[in-house]
């Protein structure tokens, strides 16, 4: 019998129903996994008890004959950026240690009530600001991957949703919620040779969610395939009257509609994305990716995305300027930590507690947002890069006319030794410079693995999709998927 820890989501959710096994027995496995593998430090806080009393209640629920929930038996690991009533919620940030919310996110409230219990609260880079995991206040999350080059380097998992990346690689959960603002669930996902999706902005509700930047964040699932990420996504989605920029669309039934099948599709290769410098294993997969995608059905065409090399410099405008807004609520006085010197005015508390709260790369960022959006320099700076943005989704809508998918890598390279990059801000942007284009244009995309690099690490794949054609993008990575037939996996060290 397989391993409960190494089944999918379907896998579990199945054998449940089938009576394999209980779902405790599944709780009980995942919760042993999480606990023995500290040294990823994946997870911020553990809940093994929520995880129990959701497998009890499926079990219960099973054993009275009630019809089975989606997500019945299943338990997830659930991104510190949800808020989650009860239990401690900190964007990873120490500004926020030891705040409970006595509230729900609307997307962990989904999930819950679709039968899935929590295993725990997943580490991230602070406030979602990060590409390697590097930046949250409770340490870098490690991946489980090493190089083959016997040095045995930790290995960043990708950010900010490292920890749900490296959680699901390691199996100690078989699905976790992420975000992505520019790129937060597909670059973590390929670094770790799993599947993630970045929904149409506005398919999953934003309420609930520590804000980064609240016109490009979104929440969605990283899983080990596709199929999972299908049922995931059909959990978390729906309309929120509490979100203003929540779509009033009905949920598709995307697991069902599922198909590799790609004859009449036509899948666009944007030219601008063969950038600079690109590594030659990145456009050997990219051209692998090409022809699995031809093998399925698909039509290939070239077309033009010309504004492409200004999304990323527009995006570090926009991202940051956000940020800055939204931050200004952490001030000492409604949310977590207050530092409180003997003396202080009100002032001197402000600032005390956001320089003792916040860490040096969100610091970073709010002064530039607040440089770009301050009096002389709005026009030169915010209002030139909002429109960069509307060209760029222009670019996006004239490409639809040739075709109906694009397929892009998902990053310039494989993951990096932790450490690398970070005293070079700029190389670690453009870690984003394929995933931000369409985080711009509120486009689906999505990541699945392709292959390995020499070095033995994870590659990924990126299908950008038409505006809230979810279906076809799962599709897309379907196809890619039963091509590339990875089964690559980390060997346990932890």
């Amino acid at each position: 019998m397989t391993k409960l820890t190494d089944l999918t989501v379907a896998g579990i959710r199945d054998g449940f129903r089938a009576g394999d096994f209980s779902a405790r027995e599944v709780a009980e496995g995942f919760n042993a996994a999480v606990a023995g593998a500290k040294a990823l430090n994946a997870f911020i806080v553990d809940t093994p008890d929520h995880a129990l009393a959701a497998a009890d209640a499926a079990d219960a629920a099973r054993a009275a004959g009630d019809a089975a929930k989606p997500l019945a038996g299943v338990p997830i690991g659930m991104k510190d950026l949800f808020c989650t009533k009860g239990v401690q919620t900190t964007a990873a940030s120490h500004i926020l240690e030891g705040f409970v919310p006595p509230y729900e996110s609307t997307v962990s409230g989904k999930l819950w009530e679709a039968g899935a219990g929590m295993l725990g609260k997943l580490n991230l880079d602070q406030f979602a600001m990060g590409s390697s995991n590097e930046t949250s206040y409770f340490g870098n999350v490690i991946s489980p991957w090493r190089r083959n080059d016997g040095g045995n380097a930790a290995m960043a998992p990708g950010g900010s949703s490292g920890g749900s990346a490296s959680a699901i690689a390691a199996r100690l959960c078989p699905a976790a919620t992420g975000t992505d603002t520019g790129g937060s669930i597909r670059q973590p996902a390929a670094f770790v040779g799993i599947s993630g999706i970045k929904p149409t902005y506005g398919r999953c509700s934003r309420w609930g969610v520590v804000a980064f930047a609240s016109s490009l964040d979104q929440a969605g699932p990283m899983a080990r395939d596709v199929r999972d990420c299908a049922i995931m996504l059909e959990a978390m989605s729906g309309f929120d009257a509490k979100d203003s920029t929540s779509l009033d669309l009905e949920v598709p039934h995307w697991e069902a509609g599922l198909s590799s099948d790609l004859k009449g599709k036509r899948v666009g290769i944007p030219k601008e994305y063969r950038v600079e410098g690109m590594p030659a294993e990145i456009e050997a997969l990219w051209q692998q990716g090409i022809d699995w995608l031809r093998d399925a059905g698909a039509e290939i065409v070239e077309v033009s995305l010309p504004h492409t090399r200004y999304a990323l410099p527009a995006y570090y405008i926009i991202a940051p300027a956000e940020a800055s807004s939204n931050l200004a609520r952490y001030d000492g006085v409604r949310y977590g930590q207050r530092e409180l010197p003997e003396g202080a005015n009100l002032q001197d508390m402000y600032a005390a507690t956001r320089s003792a709260g916040f860490g040096p790369e969100v610091k970073r960022r709010i002064m530039i947002g607040t440089y770009v959006l301050s009096a002389g320099y709005y026009h030169a700076y915010y209002t030139q890069a909002q429109k960069v943005r509307t060209l760029i989704a222009r670019d996006f809508a004239e490409a639809w006319d040739h075709c109906d998918l694009l397929l892009t890598p998902t990053a310039p390279s494989a993951a990096f030794a932790l450490g690398e990059k970070m005293a070079d801000p700029l190389a670690m942007y453009l870690n984003d410079v394929f995933t931000v284009p369409s985080s711009l244009a509120g486009l689906p995309a999505m990541s699945v693995p392709g292959g390995l690099d020499a070095g033995g690490l994870p590659l990924g794949l990126q299908v950008i999709g038409r505006p809230l054609d979810e279906q076809s993008v799962l599709n897309a990575g379907l196809a890619l998927e039963e091509r590339a037939g990875f089964t690559a996996r980390a060997e346990a060290w932890w």
